[in-house]
């Protein structure tokens, strides 16, 4: 599932193409990628309007249109935005035309991946403000008290609490257990057991892992691609993520792999000790290996 560097890398990559241009014409073949909203009502919306800016937030591409309206982009588990692909794109849903012959696409196999319009900036905060949680880049808002505020007195594994949306945005598999094994901290332990001493940790190895997760343009494992549908590259980096059986890059133990809060989840348990009662919620995986995707250096 695309996460926040996978998203921010499309932004980067897409705003100048789209910032500044005219949308001619919009071709919602799936209906359900705008429901509850009218397809053709969408497409008529957003044709003639400029793009003006195109921002993002957690997850979410966000299209700031001339006329003051908002379009939300999610990418959810499989979607991809191409820039001028060939016509009919594999799995294509949506076609945005502008003015000057280019076009992009949204693919998605799965049909998971949805498009918001709304009708000004107040909205758009409103939604997003009642889904999301900080932006953990964003340090005047990221920081250690709002980081131990969200695992104060919460029972819940610690890797999920990074992966609700509305606690921290942003935050997917890949990026919780690569930023927890920066930080010493074992993905099944209770939020409320994080000690004091191990939020700075914790904080710098969520900032750390999202940062390098964007430098390498994000990470490929299955369906996320570049705009050129080029592949990312962090997944050459992963530190435990997918390393099931191979040595830890610190300690040398061998990585191994767990469900926890219904996630497949890799840890180092000398480099991450166990909490002494494991919840419920957390298991290890039987035998069953992963491919890891390369050994970290």
């Amino acid at each position: 599932m695309p996460e926040l560097p996978e998203v921010e890398t499309v932004r980067r990559q897409l705003a100048p193409h789209v910032e500044g241009r005219t949308i001619s014409a919009v071709r919602i073949d799936d209906p359900r990628w705008c429901a509850p909203q009218d397809a053709a009502e969408v497409e008529e919306r957003l044709t003639g309007r400029t793009i003006a800016a195109l921002g993002r937030r957690g997850k979410h591409l966000i299209a700031s249109l001339d006329d003051g309206q908002q379009l939300l982009m999610h990418l959810r588990m499989t979607g991809i935005i191409l820039w001028d692909p060939d016509d009919g794109a594999p799995y294509e849903r949506v076609r945005i035309h502008f003015g000057d012959a280019h076009a992009i696409a949204f693919c998605d196999p799965r049909r998971f991946g949805t498009g918001l319009l709304l009708p000004d900036e107040a909205a758009r905060d409103e939604y997003l403000d009642a889904r999301l949680g900080p932006e953990p880049l964003d340090p005047a808002v990221f920081t250690d008290d709002v980081v131990a505020r969200v695992l104060r007195g919460r029972d819940a594994p610690v890797k999920g609490i990074l992966l609700d949306q509305t606690k921290i945005a942003g935050i997917g598999n890949i990026y919780a257990d690569e930023a927890l094994f920066r930080a010493g901290i074992h993905p099944a332990r209770p939020g409320r057991m994080v000690k004091r001493a191990q939020i700075g940790p914790l904080r710098e190895g969520i900032v750390e892992s999202l940062q390098m997760g964007i430098a390498s343009g994000g990470a490929s494992i299955d369906d996320f691609r570049h705009l050129d549908g080029a592949r990312g590259s962090f997944q050459d980096d992963f530190l435990v993520h997918r390393r099931e059986g191979l040595p830890c890059p610190d300690c040398g133990h061998e990585i191994t792999k767990l469900v926890v809060a219904g996630r497949g989840t890799y840890v180092c348990e000398v480099c991450q000790p166990p909490p002494r009662s494991m919840p419920r919620s957390a298991r290890p995986v039987k035998s069953r290996k992963s491919t890891p995707v390369k050994p970290a250096e």
